[in-house]
């Protein structure tokens, strides 16, 4: 979903302002001038609020958000448990939170007939992104306080890392070992 959006909006923009620079073009401008695209702004910081709410949500997930451990990994194994916990819990609480009154207001604002500028969408419809991405924030925090309670593993980022790039040609033959290996087949 967040691959897609930003993909689209890419695009949308991309669309949008060259439309805009071929109309200035004589030869080109009866054939550009028709094309209304006055919204696509509009529906493309909406497509990236979306975008960043549940993404956000995925940086829960897969431990790409930036966080500051120094204190936290000079503690005690037992007291960095706790303290560990307590932080995912008060994720999860914060963003519980944040969800039931994105909620709260999205219930207030779907009876009414309030549309967005240039789109005329309803506005409860937009602002339904903070809601969802909050709850699924919120149960991304479960999900990994959980599995940190069972197995003691927190997901994490590496930043040297990047995924389908091979850093040296050894390390290219190791990682098709290991693929092989995984695979079963002998080398």
């Amino acid at each position: 979903m967040i691959a897609s959006l930003i993909a689209a909006a890419t695009l949308l923009i991309f669309v949008a302002v060259m439309q805009r620079y071929l109309v200035g073009v004589p030869i080109l401008y009866p054939f550009f001038y028709h094309f209304n695209l006055t919204w696509a702004q509009e529906l493309c910081i909406y497509m990236f609020v979306w975008m960043a709410k549940f993404g956000a949500a995925y940086g829960v997930r897969t431990g790409i958000h930036v966080g500051v451990d120094v204190i936290v990994n000079m503690l005690r194994p037992s007291i960095q448990r706790k303290v560990i916990l307590f932080g995912l819990f008060a994720g999860a609480f914060f963003t519980f939170i944040v969800g039931t009154m994105g909620a709260k207001f999205v219930f207030e604002l779907y009876p009414t007939d309030q549309v967005s500028p240039d789109l005329e969408m309803p506005r409860w419809l937009i602002f339904l992104c903070v809601p969802l991405g909050s709850y699924l924030m919120c149960f991304r925090f479960l999900q990994v306080a959980w599995n940190y309670m069972r197995g003691g593993d927190l997901p994490h980022h590496d930043p040297g890392h990047v995924e389908g790039v091979v850093e040296s040609p050894a390390a290219a033959r190791d990682l098709m070992a290991e693929e092989l290996a995984t695979k079963g087949v002998a080398r």
